[in-house]
């Protein structure tokens, strides 16, 4: 099978943040960073169906050089070879230019299954890997919690996870495109073996300047504050029968604190 995930590099989501001068995003320059968790378990996803089935298993990343050792670790679980779309100035931010970028260099690429997390832990807009489905015209379908691929027939089914616990099969012709939810596997560490090994494995770099791409109808997510949230820290002591009480507590729950 030829499988290729899209693997995103976010911030730590260990790190303490600061707000930049602007107010418009966070102070990236003593920051670390790591692959966005649904995307990780997308690439351990791959990496099962290839035990499995057999074939390649390729990466696809957009973002600065920096990405680049997030690559790494992703080649170093097992992947086979990467591609990184460079765009150090940060330019494409909306989930429909960034699904127009790798739809543009997957047009080069040959895949049975395409498989990206379900969304990124930093914006978490979850729209990249169902737009990406839209600009190739293949099926799709997300939040998959298990998938069983038949590559001889060239199909694919998908447990998708629904609301209220709900669960639902679906079938779909392959090629076909995925998105992952976290937490449906185990994740594998990358071996001795594996790191070094990683560091002979190929990254293309694809200058985003070279595309035949066309951004400029595509409206860009403009940020216009960034801010931390107000704890605010109450007390109320509830008086009256034990009756009264959860009367009480269940009326806040539902009109307060709107948890119910």
């Amino acid at each position: 099978m030829k499988l290729l995930t899209c693997l995103k590099q976010i911030p730590d989501r260990d790190t303490r943040y600061e707000i930049n001068a602007a107010g418009t995003g966070i102070k990236t320059s003593d920051l670390t960073f790591e692959i966005s968790e649904c995307d990780e378990y997308s690439l351990e996803e791959s990496l099962k169906l290839r035990e499995e089935h057999g074939g390649e298993v390729a990466i696809l990343s957009l973002g600065p050089q920096r990405a680049e050792k997030s690559i790494r670790k992703g080649l170093a679980m097992g992947a086979d070879r990467a591609i990184l779309v460079r765009d150090d100035e940060g330019k494409v931010t909306s989930p429909h230019a960034v699904a127009k970028v790798l739809a543009e260099v997957l047009k080069e690429e040959e895949y049975d299954l395409i498989l990206t997390g379900t969304q990124s832990d930093d914006w978490s807009y979850a729209q990249t890997g169902v737009l990406l489905a839209e600009l190739l015209g293949l099926p799709h379908a997300t939040i998959v919690m298990e998938i069983r691929a038949d590559p001889a027939q060239k199909k694919v089914k998908a447990l998708r996870e629904m609301e209220s616990g709900w669960f639902q099969w679906v079938e779909l012709p392959m090629p076909a495109v995925l998105t992952i939810q976290a937490g449906i596997s185990q994740i594998r560490y990358a071996s001795l073996k594996g790191i070094m090994q990683a560091k002979k494995k190929e990254i293309r770099n694809v200058e985003l300047s070279d595309l035949n791409v066309d951004l400029s109808s595509i409206p860009e997510i403009e940020v216009l504050k960034v801010y931390f949230p107000v704890v605010e820290k109450k007390a109320e002591i509830l008086q009256g029968s034990t009756a009264e009480v959860v009367e009480q507590l269940v009326e806040k729950l539902k009109k307060e604190a709107k948890v119910l």
